[in-house]
């Protein structure tokens, strides 16, 4: 790590401590968790060139990272992404995922509990190296009579504070996903409203499909493209399907009645949303199952409302796109002035919002 990366990390190490050292043993025990596991990966790194030109780099190894350098330099030539060192150096951390989320919700309301922190504010979920340590976690809010869901992260941001690496988790499912986690978490760098987890998700999640679609064309990947699509139009009939479910259960939750009948209810919407899944999926879907492991687990408020929180506001910011004609400069811009605004006024702005902005604006 050189010196002007290592005083940025040192910087969120002291603003972690500081927020943290008085908030009890379970936080200091949680934040100590946090930095062992962030410093162990940045330890490792592995520059990209180096590895492209050492010939004892494995070749498969090789051909990925240099398809992730043109990634990464793809998203500062044409997207306008963070010109840094974040995403130029590789980490094989051995394991399925980077980090385990976990989430949770009451058992009959599907806003999801925040943790809050120094630098991210507040968040829908706590994040964990430890898969072991997620689900002791998760138990004890199961304890609390919470809904809760652990799933594994294939990469997180440090919003620039520290040269976030490739890792070996991100490399699991061909150049496209890579390209997708890569635009997302350049994104963050850009553009992050401390406690509004769903915008900046949604906003990011914007960016890595723009820019994969351009990246696609640029490519002159036609076949690519058709699949990205086809991928993208699944996933917006798979989050139709959750949002009526959730639409079912908040009308489930405002009834009054006995928990038994509260539980009978919300059961029986969430077997009708698994209904609705197999009938799209067999017909519809001609039988592609990628969803089927979402489904096969178990569903609860705390799943449907990690979905939510990447999701539901991802095509107000594609309308956002679209006056913008391409120009990510203007559009970044754009969505800069809409995290001016208070949070109670900005989803309601942004679903409103189609124009870019302007250089003369104030």
């Amino acid at each position: 790590m050189g010196k002007p990366a290592m005083h940025a990390f040192l910087r969120l190490v002291a603003a972690t401590i500081l927020a943290f050292g008085l908030a009890g043993c379970t936080s200091v025990s949680y934040y100590a968790q946090s930095l062992e596991g962030h410093v162990n990966i940045m330890t490792a790194r592995r520059d990209v060139v180096k590895l492209i030109d050492d010939p004892s780099t494995p070749e498969t190894l090789r051909a990925r990272m240099a398809s992730a350098r043109a990634i990464r330099n793809f998203a500062v030539d044409e997207l306008a992404l963070p010109d840094n060192n974040s995403y130029r150096s590789y980490v094989d951390v051995g394991r399925e995922a980077v980090t385990w989320a976990v989430f949770a919700a009451p058992e009959f309301s599907l806003t999801p509990h925040e943790w809050c922190f120094p630098v991210y504010g507040c968040v829908p979920y706590r994040g964990y190296f430890s898969k072991k340590s997620a689900i002791e976690f998760a138990v004890e809010l199961q304890r609390q009579e919470l809904d809760v869901h652990v799933t594994g992260i294939t990469a997180y941001s440090t919003l620039g504070w520290s040269s976030d690496p490739l890792l070996s988790t991100m490399l699991t499912q061909g150049d496209t996903y890579l390209a997708e986690v890569v635009f997302h978490e350049l994104a963050h760098q850009l553009v992050y409203i401390n406690g509004d987890a769903e915008f900046n998700e949604a906003f990011a999640v914007a960016v890595e499909t723009t820019g994969v679609r351009k990246w696609l064309r640029a490519a002159g990947d036609t076949a690519g493209l058709r699949r990205y699509e086809t991928d993208r139009k699944r996933r917006a009939e798979f989050l139709a399907l959750v949002s009526q479910t959730r639409d079912e259960l908040r009308q489930v939750y405002e009834r009054s009645g006995s928990l038994d009948d509260l539980r009978a209810a919300k059961t029986a919407a969430i077997e009708r949303l698994r209904t609705r899944y197999r009938r799209m999926r067999d017909s519809r879907w001609r039988g592609y199952r990628a969803y089927d492991t979402w489904f096969d687990a178990p569903i609860n408020n705390a799943t449907l409302a990690a979905i939510s929180v990447y999701g539901d506001q991802v095509t107000a910011f594609l309308r956002l796109f679209n006056p913008c004609s391409g120009d990510y400069p203007r559009f970044f811009a754009s969505v800069q002035q809409l995290g001016k605004l208070d949070k109670a006024n900005r989803a309601d702005a942004l679903k409103a919002a189609d124009t870019c902005y302007r250089s003369d604006q104030s």
